[in-house]
């Protein structure tokens, strides 16, 4: 019996193992593959007998991703939609960090007190907020693509306006049209890439959009630093600079394909099916295709409404659940008002400013380190170490800013580092998970729309608490974290290595 197979060693076929020349020991299990490691190879038939058919040697044409239930997927073209979707995160990054390096600038330029400080920079979050159930619409009307698009055409615009504002209520006005932009950035990215990529690897493709929001936090970080002593105008180069990354986004994201499960909700079997063949192999895109009309089928159009029926509410619950306690868990007062909390211990403008940049290079290495871990320990494990870790490092930094001791610096930098590998990417990748198909545009937005609500009340509120309470500010994160410790524990499910129309049956009572 010959096995006229292309000569790939996919390890595709059940029943068959996989040697090298000369075999392995032990030997490559079927759908475990080679994994570009084989250059010549012999395939064996296993029919209890243990007889062996001899194949020529081949090498590969391509290279193939690590197998996920005997499939083997197309690395590069993955890859290239992520990374260009995820350009998204790297202008919320940007538009996330800039105010930290400007906020000293327009405090001067604007004369902003403690309240118009917040609202400043929590304007951002309104905007987000708006964004948010704009991306539903869109998303889910005209496509995750149009979507993706219009984002970033709102973040060029934006970028300008806020760099020629010539008052404080026009620049506010304007960063609430960037907040437009970072909301349904924030939105659209996480779902389109965990549409796009196959379940043994999506943990790992949603955190590259984690990853460009923080690479944008620490390059913002490091121009607004260079751009310190430019004058009292420098903080309108550092808005006007986001306008090159939001051109870049637009142009990438005319080549992304449309997401084959939008497809597929609105009918369009054939170019779903090309889209997964690109993605996967044949028996994949069969396969995935088979699961998507499945989760659809007998599915109207949907609103808002069915988001809060009973069958999905437990999923909304966690999902919003876990993006508020991202934000209220406190970290991102350290990342928006480094040069504030710093100035309370003595430091100078330009070490405020350089804490910025040590911020955001922790802040890349860690979430470096939870792409490596996320699909490998899963996601509940990191959400409680993050959770965990927060809590008791927030009572040593209380310590240290109450005696100003700069060693504070080094604590709130692990604080960083804790939340980098945990609660700051693994949140985005269960909100992108953990919808049924046929409401996750509607329940994605609701979730990142209580996210960025939350976002707003811990910016807006952080100057005037620190100017009450100082150090003890960080007693009520701590807490807070202690609350979403339980809350994780105790209602978070594992989705490491599910496909999403697994995860709809998991998460969602059937009635």
């Amino acid at each position: 019996m010959l096995i006229t197979r292309e000569h790939r060693c996919t390890g595709r076929c059940s029943g068959e193992v996989i040697y090298s020349t000369p075999p392995p020991s032990p030997p490559l299990l079927a759908g475990e593959g080679c994994r570009g490691r084989v250059k010549k190879f012999e395939k064996y038939i296993i029919n209890n007998d243990n007889f062996r058919i001899q194949m020529s040697g081949s090498t590969h044409p391509e290279p193939v991703m690590p197998h996920g239930r005997g499939h083997a997927f197309n690395t590069s073209y993955i890859l290239g939609v992520s990374f260009i979707s995820a350009l998204g995160g790297y202008l919320f990054g940007f538009d996330f960090a800039v105010i930290a390096g400007a906020l000293p600038f327009l405090q001067k330029h604007f004369d902003l007190d403690a309240y118009w400080q917040g609202f400043t920079t929590g304007s951002l979050a309104l905007g987000a907020i708006f964004g948010c159930l704009l991306a539903g619409y869109v998303a889910d009307r005209h496509g995750r693509k149009k979507g993706l698009l219009l984002a970033a055409a709102i973040f060029a615009v934006s970028s300008l306006a806020m760099a020629f504002s010539p008052s404080r209520d026009l620049f506010i006005l304007s960063r609430f049209a960037a907040g437009i932009g970072v909301g349904m950035a924030s939105m659209l990215s996480p779902i389109y890439i965990a549409e796009m990529a196959p379940a043994p690897v999506r943990g790992r493709m949603v955190a590259i959009n984690q990853l460009t929001i923080v690479i944008g936090i620490l390059v913002t970080n490091l121009v607004n630093y260079a751009l310190r002593n430019q004058g009292d105008a420098a903080w309108r180069w550092m808005f006007g600079l986001g306008f090159i990354p939001s051109a870049l986004f637009f142009t990438g994201a005319l080549w992304l394909p449309e997401s084959p499960r939008w497809l597929v909700k609105a009918g369009n079997i054939a170019w779903a099916k090309t889209i997964l063949t690109k993605i996967g192999d044949e028996d994949f895109a069969s396969g995935s295709l088979s699961d998507i009309r499945k989760s659809l089928a007998g599915n109207a159009r949907t609103n808002y409404r069915a988001v809060f029926s009973r069958a999905v509410l437990p999923a909304v619950i966690i999902g919003i659940g876990i993006a508020v306690f991202q934000q209220l868990c406190g970290i991102n007062t350290v990342f928006n008002y480094a040069p504030k909390i710093f100035a309370s211990i003595g430091a100078s403008q330009d070490d405020q400013l350089l804490q910025t940049v040590f911020i955001g290079g922790v802040n890349l290495t860690f979430t470096l380190l939870a792409m490596t871990l996320v699909d490998r320990i899963g996601r509940k494990p990191l959400m409680l170490i993050g959770s965990g870790g927060l809590a008791i490092l927030y009572l040593i930094v209380v310590q240290l800013l109450e005696i100003r001791s700069l060693q504070v610096s080094w604590f709130l930098l692990a604080a960083i580092g804790v939340y980098a590998m945990s609660l700051a990417p693994v949140t985005w990748v269960l909100i992108s998970e953990i919808f049924p198909n046929k409401i996750r545009g509607e329940a994605t937005s609701v979730a990142t729309l209580s996210l960025w609500a939350a976002y707003f009340v811990l910016v807006f509120t952080f100057p005037v608490l620190f100017e009450r309470l100082a150090d003890k500010s960080f007693y009520i994160y701590s807490g807070i974290c202690v609350l979403g410790f339980l809350f994780i524990l105790f209602k978070v499910r594992e989705t490491r290595g599910k496909t999403l129309e697994e995860l709809e049956n998991v998460m969602t009572k059937h009635q």
